[in-house]
């Protein structure tokens, strides 16, 4: 799935779904006595909130009116005493929620990671990082604040509105009905409201999104920004993408703006039929100047957690979008899936039982393999190979022909469509993806180096090595001498993506990552086109001696860097037109004898030129 339609599929109204909640608040639930705790603080602290107007109530009617000055220290003491007991209640609240919130986030987190570390390597092929990277900060954060403060203090807002209604009932139920007859229309204003509100928000939510993806976008691809000239489009773009939100930012804002002083003017109306009303009374002595004062001070302070409660359900609503984005994609299914009995047998990536794994000699078979990404649109037909142990073969033909779908499917980021592909004669779907993975080196066109030293990225391949091995891979591929010149050598730090490194570079030390994890099968992608000739030689140095006695595919553009290979494989539309060594390929005077000899010429000239 796309994340254009993931966006889409939030795009339509939604209502709070209770399931999607409750899924979220297990996270909550792993941490149960927090959560006792700050409920039991929440209700403590509304019921303090409520017990403040009885307690002005009986000053007033029986301090005040019957002169009794003598009970007033006893009165500040308990007044003071639940002052103490609100504040401390407010103060636990926060800081347990406040944990809470963090441990929810973790968790959240930690999941959806673990996810994303299991996903097959064909979900990364169709999905955007900016997709991703709004999930996994701005989503996360939302959904964990929401469930730690929001959840909580819709709890508060209902025992305060409860209370209070049975405390004003229960004082005098005339005044309290006449107080309460404006509830009907602030619910209707409250809904009205925040379905417009949560419209726009939604709409902020979508765009904020896309706006990650393009700076995102705007990041990598900084190079090719200014080679085509493309800042002033990319900013009229970018500026269309930031006016769509400020746009729904505003509208969002003035809604609420207007929201508020009507909920006030509400709330002043009940308050001044309580005063009128209980003004009557008092003079009728119907009820105390005690009761009145406490129904005015009930009836001032009602409508804030009314309104928060509308506010807090718009605010599920609103976030409801982000939850069903987090959690599609925690339960995003694998493409690719080990049979539960392989996983009993060998484990899976997090817990392996490497001492089932059987040994790896590097012997690969295609058996009548079809694939295709889409439906309808096949890349390869009953496709046959078979590779002996420590062959090196080499792939070449044009854009689209098929060649990095081999190697995808040797090394199983995707799997067959039909047929199987076999490694020392047993279909690799019988084993666990780590099992073959793990004696997997794959050297990329574009290396990626992680923040970090040189080291670091070396170790990568393999986190228990020593220094000597480290040393030992990187002299390997040659790379020693570039890294002894940096400043500090194999602790210099490469910078976020290897920056701070030539391409050149960066791929001798992704090639010295992979040779220290030694790995049995080798997959150079395209690994020596975006280097120079003089690194490019080296490299070449490093294969020949790196790949002795492995298996090895080698996908290669420069045909200049394959003349050695065992066995060179032309692929035209998903099959094999021409196969054998270089000088065979050459007497044959096919499709390969024109590639190479055009290539040669171009080189050549190059030469010639410079």
């Amino acid at each position: 799935m796309s994340s254009a339609i993931m966006e889409q599929d939030f795009e339509k109204d939604v209502k709070v779904d209770l399931s999607i909640w409750k899924r979220l608040l297990k996270y909550a639930l792993h941490y149960k006595k927090n959560v006792i705790f700050i409920c039991l603080m929440m209700v403590s602290v509304a019921l303090l909130d409520i017990g403040f107007p009885l307690m002005s109530r009986y000053a007033i009617d029986n301090i005040i009116m019957q002169n009794a000055l003598g009970e007033m220290p006893l009165f500040i003491a308990l007044y003071m005493v639940m002052v103490v007991m609100m504040g401390t209640g407010v103060y636990l609240f926060v800081k347990t929620a406040g944990r809470l919130e963090m441990d929810i986030s973790y968790d959240i987190r930690q999941e959806a990671f673990r996810k994303l570390q299991e996903l097959s390597f064909s979900f990364y092929d169709k999905t955007a990082v900016g997709y991703l990277m709004a999930r996994m900060v701005s989503d996360i954060s939302r959904l964990s604040e929401m469930i730690a403060w929001s959840i909580v203090d819709l709890l508060w807002a209902f025992t305060y509105v409860v209370g209070v209604v049975i405390a004003m009932l229960w004082l005098n139920w005339k005044l309290a009905l006449l107080v309460l007859i404006v509830i009907p229309p602030l619910m209707v204003i409250s809904v009205i409201f925040q379905k417009r509100i949560l419209k726009y928000q939604r709409r902020v939510r979508k765009t904020n999104s896309r706006i990650t993806g393009s700076f995102n976008e705007g990041i990598m691809g900084a190079m090719t920004t200014k080679t085509l000239v493309r800042e002033e489009k990319n900013m009229e773009e970018f500026s269309e993408l930031t006016g769509t939100m400020k746009k729904a930012s505003i509208r969002a804002a003035v809604l609420s703006a207007i929201f508020m002083p009507l909920v006030m003017f509400l709330g002043s109306i009940s308050t001044g039929l309580a005063l009128f009303q209980g003004g009557v009374e008092v003079m009728a002595t119907v009820i105390t100047i005690g009761t009145l004062s406490a129904f005015i001070n009930y009836t001032m302070n009602f409508f804030e957690p009314v309104q928060q409660i509308a506010g807090i359900f718009a605010e599920l609503q609103s976030a409801q979008a982000s939850a069903e984005r987090v959690l599609t994609l925690i339960d995003t299914p694998c493409d690719i899936i080990d049979p539960q009995e392989v996983i009993e047998k060998y484990g899976d990536a997090f817990e392996p039982k490497r001492e089932n794994w059987e040994e790896i000699h590097g012997e690969v078979e295609f058996k009548n393999v079809s694939f295709a990404y889409k439906q309808g649109e096949s890349v390869l037909t009953d496709f046959n190979l078979r590779v002996r142990p420590g062959e090196n073969i080499a792939l070449v033909g044009e854009t689209g022909a098929g060649k990095s779908t081999i190697v995808n499917l040797v090394c199983r980021f995707y799997e067959p469509t039909e047929g199987q592909v076999l490694i020392d004669g047993k279909d690799y779907r019988e084993r666990s993806q780590l099992w073959l993975q793990s004696s997997l080196g794959y050297v990329l066109q574009s290396p990626h180096l992680f923040s970090g030293t040189i080291a670091d990225n070396i170790r990568y391949g393999r986190k228990s090595a020593t220094d000597g091995e480290v040393r030992a891979a990187a002299q390997m591929v040659h790379a020693e001498d570039f890294i002894l010149r940096q400043d500090k050598g194999y602790d210099t730090e490469v910078g976020e993506g290897g920056v701070r490194l030539s391409t050149g570079e960066k791929q001798l030390i992704s090639f010295a990552r992979v040779i220290l994890a030694n790995p049995r099968i080798f997959v150079l992608d395209e690994a020596t086109s975006s280097i120079d000739t003089e690194t490019e030689q080296l490299i070449q140095n490093a294969i020949t001696t790196v790949l002795k006695d492995r298996t090895s595919f080698i996908v290669a553009h420069r045909l200049s860097t394959i003349r050695n290979a065992d066995r060179i494989l032309v692929i035209r539309g998903g099959k094999i037109t021409e196969s054998g060594t270089h000088r065979q390929l050459l007497k044959k005077k096919g499709y390969y004898y024109d590639l190479y000899t055009t290539q040669f010429r171009e080189e050549a000239t190059d030469v010639i030129l410079q």
